[in-house]
């Protein structure tokens, strides 16, 4: 890159977003071009006492090469005194540089205020009381972006001093690396040119180097041609695709499947921040001509999803964010049989692409959820990452794999814990084309031990813990044909130890009487208030499904899952005695109360509602469209 060029480059290229927030600490997270020192000002905006003050130092910081001009910084400061909930904090960030005067990231991007702010504030809340969900954010999907929807209410409280949310939480799918549109995969090679992300050397590829895979013939909508393959698997050809060859990554939208890391990171900068998009010139001239009216069609869609990509970025910068993965921010189907671990795991360049993109979700997601918990990972790993490029790339993969602690808790009130229901499966050890539990029994018991003494738990599932009967059947008859992939066949009663364990943890006498289910992945939005039947002190559990902030069901069929499902699964039905549940009673809460309908389809933003024992939950769907929806409880 010239050095004219070098200069317009955005010195933030991503961020900042506030991560964990404690009475005692806060974290941000922000990508840089440049390799700066910061300077910190944080104040109770109420009677404007200085929480903290100054420029930071090594401990405070830790920041990741991730190309010649770019640099993922997680900044971790504890404050000078515990605060109290429910204060309000501003902030100020500089960058500092040997080269030029501090830069004020306010002067850089006054759109991170909201009117009548002097600086971007956050409120720490111990008490949840509520919370803004959802997963599932696709930039080409043709519906509107739910994070939008946040940013309108995060406008609205700061406008009118109205009590806004405690906090967001993203529940999967906030990037989807195996689901690219055409334009957006053009906009990451000029991102990964314009920063210098780094290249990587891939084994076993039909390409020697990532930055090659761009000048392939199949680079664009025909990527299953380099994906990996087992063409001399008889056996793993006939387990996923009876017979026929395929690449071994599974989601039928691969063409533009991201492969190296440098794609992984211009996908995340690109979809949370319009700085880069300001850089790049999307045209069609190295498009096949058979895709050129699907990339047109896509573009329109993606030029609509940037122009709300500021507000995304002042939301993400007003109000703390955590995050959990979920299979598109990794591919999909991760991990969903052993027979798909043997083998994706088993092939060099197919392991070296789940890891690339696992480092990316740490860099970018996980971090900020527990910068204390994931200290080890970072002491592993950050050795790896350079000026000029990732050495001994294929340890760093196995560090990220080896990992076991993606999962975390809040001491909040209640108590918010995230689940893992991704890297800790429970494996088939009879038939190896079965579904994997989502959690194993040695991550299920350490749950059990987190929730015993608690009055109340909010619990977030990427995965609904209980999903609609009927999908949840056809994914098992799918399942017994050998046909798990076929259907994604993920969902908690597809494996019959996880199923027993989860189910039992919510009959103990000692697991709290209250337990909220916050849960997306399955784009439509549901929920559910379940009991045990024939026991007369049952716990209450409410299953709150939101999904997706930027995607949906196809309409038409989900009005007939809805209805099938209805008809089927009535409450007096003796189908219910031959599922996993047959114990649980479930009772539908309808959107709007309407007198029929119980699944809601249209992307948004759900609303959580409750008080401090979680007897009393209201739950909302803030739609995209505008539309609130009130899941209304029966008597």
């Amino acid at each position: 890159m010239s050095a004219s060029n070098l200069q317009t480059l955005p010195n933030v290229l991503a961020g900042p977003i506030v991560r964990r927030v404690t009475t005692q600490s806060v974290t941000f997270w922000l990508v840089t071009s440049h390799p700066y020192g910061f300077d910190v000002l944080l104040r109770n905006l109420a009677n404007q006492d200085v929480l903290f003050e100054g420029a930071l130092e090594s401990k405070q910081v830790s920041q990741v090469p991730i190309g010649k001009h770019a640099f993922v910084n997680l900044l971790t400061l504890s404050l000078s005194a515990k605060v109290k909930c429910g204060t309000q904090i501003s902030y100020e960030i500089k960058l500092l540089s040997e080269v030029e005067p501090a830069i004020s990231l306010v002067d850089l991007m006054p759109d991170l205020l909201y009117a009548k702010q002097a600086q971007p504030s956050f409120v720490v809340k111990q008490n949840l009381r509520r919370v803004l969900h959802g997963s599932c954010r696709k930039p080409h999907h043709n519906s509107e972006d739910g994070l939008l929807v946040v940013d309108a209410q995060l406008e609205a409280a700061k406008d009118n001093n109205e009590c806004g949310p405690d906090l967001l939480i993203l529940s999967g799918d906030q990037v989807y690396t195996d689901d690219v549109a055409g334009p957006m995969l053009v906009a990451i090679k000029q991102t990964i040119s314009h920063l210098g992300l780094f290249d990587e050397t891939l084994t076993g590829a039909a390409i020697d180097t990532s930055h090659k895979v761009f000048e392939h013939p199949h680079c664009y909508y025909q990527r299953p041609e380099l994906l990996p393959d087992e063409p001399s698997s008889e056996n793993t050809q006939k387990l996923f695709f009876g017979g026929k060859r395929k690449p071994i990554f599974t989601s039928v939208n691969a063409n533009n499947h991201l492969i190296s890391f440098a794609e992984v990171m211009a996908m995340y900068i690109l979809t949370w921040s319009p700085e880069m998009w300001r850089h790049l010139d999307i045209d069609d001239k190295d498009i096949p001509e058979s895709y050129r009216s699907l990339f047109a069609t896509e573009k329109a869609i993606i030029a609509k999803f940037v122009t709300g990509l500021a507000c995304v970025r002042r939301a993400l910068a007003n109000v703390p964010v955590y995050m959990i993965f979920d299979d598109h921010d990794i591919t999909d189907d991760w991990n969903l049989t052993r027979g798909w671990e043997e083998a994706v795991y088993g092939n060099q360049f197919a392991k070296r692409i789940i890891g690339n993109g696992l480092i990316g979700y740490w860099l970018c997601q996980g971090w900020g959820n527990n910068p204390q918990g994931l200290d080890e990972l970072y002491k592993k790993c950050g050795g790896h990452f350079s000026h000029f490029g990732i050495t001994e790339h294929d340890k760093l993969v196995e560090h990220v794999l080896d990992w076991e602690h993606w999962h975390y808790h809040l001491d909040s009130s209640p108590k918010l814990l995230v689940l893992d229901t991704r890297t800790q499966r429970w494996r088939s050890e009879s038939n190896m084309n079965k579904p994997s539990g989502l959690m194993d029994w040695e991550a299920l018991c350490e749950l059990q031990q987190e929730l015993i003494g608690q009055e109340a738990v909010i619990m977030v599932s990427a995965a609904p813990i209980f999903g609609v009967k009927l999908i949840e059947t056809i994914q098992r008859v799918f399942t017994f044909f050998g046909k798990a992939l076929t259907v994604d066949a993920e969902n908690w009663m597809a494996h019959k130890g996880t199923a027993s364990v989860i189910l039992n943890i919510f009959r103990n006498r000692k697991t709290p009487p209250n337990f909220v289910i916050l849960s997306g992945d399955v784009h439509y939005s549901f929920v559910y208030d379940v009991s045990l039947r024939f026991r007369q002190n049952s716990p209450n559990i409410t299953q709150i499904t939101s999904s997706g902030i930027k995607n949906q069901f196809p309409d038409k069929l989900l009005i007939w899952f809805d209805r099938l499902n209805r008809v089927l699964y009535s409450k007096y039905s003796p189908l219910n005695w031959f599922t996993q549940r047959r114990n649980m009673l479930v009772k539908h809460r309808r959107p709007n109360n309407h007198k029929v309908r119980t699944l809601l389809n249209g992307s948004g933003i759900g609303l959580l509602k409750v008080n401090g024992d979680c007897s009393d939950v209201e739950a909302q769907q803030l739609c995209a469209s505008g539309k609130v929806v009130t899941f209304e409880k029966k008597d």
